[in-house]
Formats: C-alpha cells, sequence, structure tokens
C-alpha cells in the first residue's frame, strides 16, 4: 500500500509542479527542473529530509550555476568545449571545500555548475527561472508527502560532525596531494571533448559519467556503473510509451514520473528509483518533441560514460576494495568498522569478477 501511495504522490508532484511552472510562465527548461526536483523530494518510504537540506540545496545549486552563467557570458567567444572543461575544473576544486555532512551534493555541485553551459545562450534570467522551479519543485514534492504520509514521522536528525574530519587547509591540502583527485579534476575537464572525439550525439553524458560514477576504488565505480545504467535503463520505458500513446503535457509528465516509480517499487529496484526518476524526467520532460531521437542515444552515451569511468578507474592509480578487504582481514589489527566501510566495495569487485561475495564476520572486541 505504501508503494502504490508513493507512486501516486511522486506522479502527482511532478505533474502539479510542471503545471505551477508552465502556469507561471518559465521557460520549458525551467519547467523540467521544477516537475523532477518535485519528484526526487519524495522519499519512497515517507521518510522526511532535515530541515536544513533545503536551504543548502538551494544556495550549493544557486552558486555553482551561477559560476556557470557567469562564464559562459564572459567566454561567450571563446569554444564552448574549453569553457565547460574550466568550469568543470573549478567544480571539482569547489568540491574540496565542502564539509563532510556535505560531500554527498558533490555529484550535485559538479552538474550543476555545466548545466547553464548546456545552453546554446546562457543568461541570468534563465537561471533565476531555473533557481525559482527548482525551489518550488522542492515546496510541492515537500507539501504533498507531507499531506499523504501514512503517519507522522518527524524529520531526520543532521548527522554528527564527524571528530575525524581535517580542518578545511588541511582537508584541501590533502585533496591537492591526492592521485584520485587529479584524475577526476583532469578527465572532468576533458569529458565533453572525448564525446566529442568519439562521435557522441549527447557528449555531455561522458562528463557525466566521470563526475557521478568514477570513485576512488574500483568497486565503488562499479556500484555506481550498475546503479546508474539500470536506473537509466528503468527510466527510459515510461517516457517511450506514454509519449508514442499521449503526447506531452502535465498529466502525461504525472503519469511518466508515477509510472516510472511502480515500476520500480514492483521489480523490488528501490536503489535505482532516483536514477530512474531522473531518467524518465529529464527524458520526457527536458525535450519534449525530442524524445524519440533522445532517449537510445541518452543510453548509449551514458554507457559509453560508465566505459569510460570505469577506463580510467581500471588503468590510471588503480585501487582495489576487494585487495584491500582481504589484506586488512588477514591483519588481526584491522577493526571492524575499517572492514565494515570497505565491505560493500569488496562485495561489488567480487561480483562482476564472479568470485565468492566476502563476508563480514569479525566482531568488534568488547
Amino acid at each position: 500500500m505504501v508503494q502504490l501511495r508513493a507512486a501516486l504522490v511522486i506522479g502527482l508532484a511532478a505533474g502539479l509542479a510542471g503545471a505551477v511552472c508552465d502556469g507561471i510562465g518559465l521557460s520549458s527548461g525551467a519547467i523540467a527542473y521544477g516537475a523532477v526536483i518535485a519528484a526526487l523530494v519524495v522519499r519512497p518510504d515517507f521518510s522526511r529530509w532535515p530541515l536544513a537540506i533545503y536551504p543548502v540545496l538551494l544556495v550549493v545549486v544557486g552558486f555553482c550555476m551561477a559560476i556557470g552563467v557567469a562564464l559562459g557570458l564572459a567566454l561567450a567567444s571563446v569554444p564552448q568545449v574549453f569553457v565547460f572543461g574550466l568550469v568543470a575544473a573549478l567544480m571539482q576544486l569547489l568540491v574540496l571545500l565542502l564539509p563532510g555532512k556535505l560531500r554527498l551534493l558533490s555529484g550535485v555541485a559538479a552538474v550543476a555548475g555545466v548545466l547553464p553551459l548546456l545552453s546554446s545562450s546562457p543568461s541570468w534570467s534563465d537561471w533565476g527561472q531555473e533557481l525559482l522551479a527548482i525551489a518550488l519543485g522542492l515546496a510541492i514534492g515537500t507539501a504533498l508527502q507531507l499531506a499523504f504520509s501514512p503517519v507522522v514521522i518527524p524529520p531526520a536528525e543532521s548527522a554528527p560532525p564527524d571528530p575525524d574530519e581535517l580542518p578545511l587547509a588541511e582537508r584541501v591540502k590533502a585533496g591537492l596531494q591526492s592521485p584520485f583527485f587529479w584524475r577526476k579534476l583532469v578527465f572532468a575537464s576533458l569529458a565533453l571533448a572525448i564525446g566529442q572525439g568519439v562521435g557522441a550525439v549527447t557528449p555531455k553524458y561522458l562528463y557525466f559519467g566521470v563526475v557521478l560514477l568514477l570513485n576512488d576504488s574500483i568497486g565503488d565505480t562499479l556500484a555506481r556503473v550498475r546503479d546508474r545504467m539500470v536506473g537509466v535503463t528503468l527510466g527510459i520505458l515510461m517516457p517511450l510509451l506514454v509519449f508514442n500513446t499521449l503526447g506531452i503535457g502535465s498529466l502525461q509528465t504525472g503519469l511518466v514520473m508515477g509510472g516510472t516509480t511502480a515500476l520500480a517499487l514492483a521489480l523490488n529496484s528501490t536503489n535505482y528509483l532516483r536514477t530512474a526518476l531522473i531518467s524518465s524526467g529529464v527524458a520526457f520532460v527536458g525535450y519534449g518533441s525530442l524524445v524519440a531521437w533522445y532517449i537510445p542515444n541518452r543510453w548509449i552515451d551514458y554507457l559509453m560514460g560508465c566505459g569510460l569511468a570505469l577506463a580510467i578507474g581500471l588503468l590510471l592509480f588503480p585501487n582495489s576494495s576487494l585487495r584491500r578487504y582481504n589484506q586488512l582481514k588477514a591483519d588481526p589489527a584491522a577493526t571492524a568498522q575499517q572492514l565494515q566501510r570497505l565491505l560493500p566495495a569488496a562485495r561489488e569487485e567480487a561480483r562482476w569478477l564472479g568470485l565468492p561475495l566476502p563476508e563480514h564476520s569479525r566482531a568488534e572486541p568488547a
């Protein structure tokens, strides 16, 4: 019953947000932001986000998008691939400044910074409309979740500060000394050029593959690749079905997002739901009549982005979680927390290699 309610609320949130944004005269691109954010902010289990996430998200997204707009306008005569690479590098440097509790927004910052550059002519007017659409999406999605929550669930508490987190200066210094940071920064800057060079129809997805999927360890990268491709695949089915039968509109937007949610939950694929909703929203709301050619090319180009992320992770400074896990397990001095942190990535590597999945059995000493 909760799953059915989640599908209905997510569909209603996306459709209503799209209709509101359209009703107040926002651009088609801004409407897509509002509809997708409204769907994403609704949690399938109806638990509530920490209240601080709303202003923080708006500030981070607005600031990163503002950098993209400012550089896009200042360097309007410079080839797009150069400006894109410059903004991509700045976003990676900006991520170093985020404290530990905001590190989950690293991918959001990396994507938000380049979004204005995907337009043929970035402008402050579009930036304002898109930020307004995001705020409306957050408000509408949250209000509908609260209205349809089966029980009153208090907002989640913010995570306590990590006592082991380094001060800002030391954190930046450590990041600049890490080969994994420079690996990601260099290839994030080059990803769009690589995509154009290999003839990708939508080369931006090679950039998204690098910044969203490439991780310090091979196991974490493999896990993100699996999440992305399963989610993207689930997310393209409903847009194709609805577009070919009912066309485009706010009602159809709700049907697509609610249908994608129902499909993911019915297949017990809740872990892939967020990626699937982004895939459905971007393909259906953001591109309208282009959806027919955009969907297959988006899937192919994201697959290329996954391949690029895997190739970088395997060939440049490879870091195997499975090997490290086995080394720690044989070390009597290793703690249970160290093993537990490595276990998911180690299991992912073992799964892809067809090896027995490692099990964490060491108890923490009393």
